[in-house]
């Protein structure tokens, strides 16, 4: 059967599609396509299971969306390091994998688990205590505080199984495997809708316990994907080493090397969300929940641009780890192509039909509900015309963090945020009576600037010479 070559160049190169700057070699999109589609189709269902969760939260009131929002920015900032070590399993496991060593892929996918445990498990019992105390720093409406605070609590108690849970992603994406991923969150979103429907609403013989119960069903649905992801390694990585012993001393000082910046990134950006999620407040509840239902939309679009992020670091650090530099930097390049058009497409219905999209998590007779949805409208379509440029800076931060380059990855992101963006923010924001327009034209603005920033060290190649 003859190759189909509709839409391929016609000066001679048969075998690469589309025109100009986004012309992609039919071979390496199809490596793209095939590792990158499990892992959008794993990032997608997630949130929109965090939109379904948000959709069910909704109809408990406004308060009760607020209290979830920012406590579910709370626990990201809270999960934040131990999720960081991911990129340290995911370097690590595709680096052998690119050296030819494959049966040693899972050794340091163990070593990701012994770190998750030693920090998870002491770091959620001091924050489980803390959390009635620090729930009020963020927020000060009592009732947002009444239900956010035992939510919040919940949700912590998943915090070894959410670490687990990115370790094992990290092999399964650094190894090639998607697949094994995709499977996974596909088990805990199906038992995490059961689960929180039941325990929200008194369904099914169980208690209604409200905005606790998203909490407690979420947190049971991790777990559940722990303990599937562990009998997924014990079938599908036992000849690569899993649970048969524990990376040398080096390997685990190269690990935490890579995985301490990416850990402490991690939680900087999500401290710098939570922050972001005060400085509204600040506004006032309803921008708050216009905020919480902006973000999740936000995610469900931009998610298939992190997702082709996570297959390009995995393509990087085989490239490197056969030594093929200039591999390495075209396969940045290539999947930077792919997302720029795939995040342009699904911006459209953004920009085009915002209030649409918008309608389903609104009351709009509520007149705290309709002033929400007229807040949240501008700022959606400002996200949709900008996609693009964000799909750049997404594909280009992972492939840095796929290279082993954390730690510039780690000042990057840290300044642009704390150190630009968050004063901007109080300034056009709560610090001179601005709304939620002028906060994500803010918002945007850092964003691009981040991705051309990103755009300048995958150019240099100053990443390229990290050892693993």
């Amino acid at each position: 059967m003859r190759e189909h070559t509709s839409g391929a160049r016609r000066d001679g190169s048969e075998n690469t599609i589309g025109r100009g700057p986004l012309a992609i070699d039919r071979t390496r999109l199809r490596l793209i396509v095939a590792l990158a589609l499990p892992i959008i189709g794993a990032m997608v269902s997630q949130n929109v299971l965090n939109l379904v969760d948000t959709l069910m939260v909704s109809r408990l009131g406004t308060a009760a969306m607020a209290a979830v929002g920012i406590g579910n920015f709370a626990n990201y900032m809270a999960l934040a390091f131990v999720t960081g070590l991911s990129a340290g399993v995911q370097a690590a496991a595709a680096r052998r994998v690119g050296e030819g060593r494959p049966g040693e892929a899972a050794v340091p996918l163990n070593g990701g688990l012994v770190l998750v445990c030693a920090i998870a498990i002491p770091l959620t019992i001091i924050l489980l205590v803390a959390t009635p105390a620090l729930f009020p720093l963020l927020v000060d409406d009592p009732e947002v505080i009444a239900i956010g605070t035992p939510y919040l609590q919940c949700r912590l108690i998943g915090m070894v199984a959410v670490g687990a849970n990115f370790a094992f992603r990290g092999y399964w994406n650094g190894v090639g495997k998607p697949g094994f991923y995709l499977r996974t969150l596909l088990v805990m979103h199906a038992s995490n809708v059961l689960f929180s429907y039941a325990l929200i609403f008194g369904e099914l013989g169980m208690p209604e316990l409200g905005a606790t119960g998203a909490g407690i069903g979420t947190t049971a649905a991790t777990f559940l994907g722990t303990g599937y992801y562990a009998w997924l390694g014990r079938v599908h990585a036992g000849d690569a080493g899993f649970l048969r012993g524990l990376p040398s001393r080096l390997t685990m000082r190269t690990m935490v090397r890579v995985s301490v910046p990416s850990g402490l990134q991690q939680l900087f950006f999500a401290a710098g969300l939570t922050a972001l999620f005060v400085l509204i407040g600040m506004v006032g509840t309803v921008e708050l929940a216009a905020a919480n239902v902006l973000i999740n939309l936000m995610l469900v679009v931009i998610l298939p641009g992190l997702g082709l992020g996570i297959a390009a670091a995995s393509l990087v650090g085989q490239a490197l780890g056969r030594k093929d530099i200039d591999d390495a930097t075209r396969w940045g390049w290539d999947v930077v192509k792919v997302a720029t058009v795939v995040m342009t497409v699904l911006g459209l219905p953004l920009l085009l039909v915002p209030e649409m999209l918008l309608r389903p998590f609104f009351d709009a007779a509520v007149p705290a509900e309709a002033a929400a949805l007229a807040a949240a409208i501008d700022p959606l379509r400002l996200m949709g015309a900008t996609m693009a440029l964000e799909a750049v800076g997404m594909v280009l931060l992972n492939a840095v963090l796929g290279a082993g380059a954390t730690r510039i990855v780690l000042i990057v992101s840290v300044v642009l945020q704390w150190v630009l963006f968050l004063p901007i923010v109080w300034l056009v924001g709560p610090g001179s009576g601005g709304g939620l327009l002028e906060i994500w034209l803010a918002q945007v603005g850092y964003r691009i600037l981040q991705a051309a920033i990103f755009a300048y060290l995958w150019r240099s190649r100053s990443w390229a010479h990290i050892q693993l």
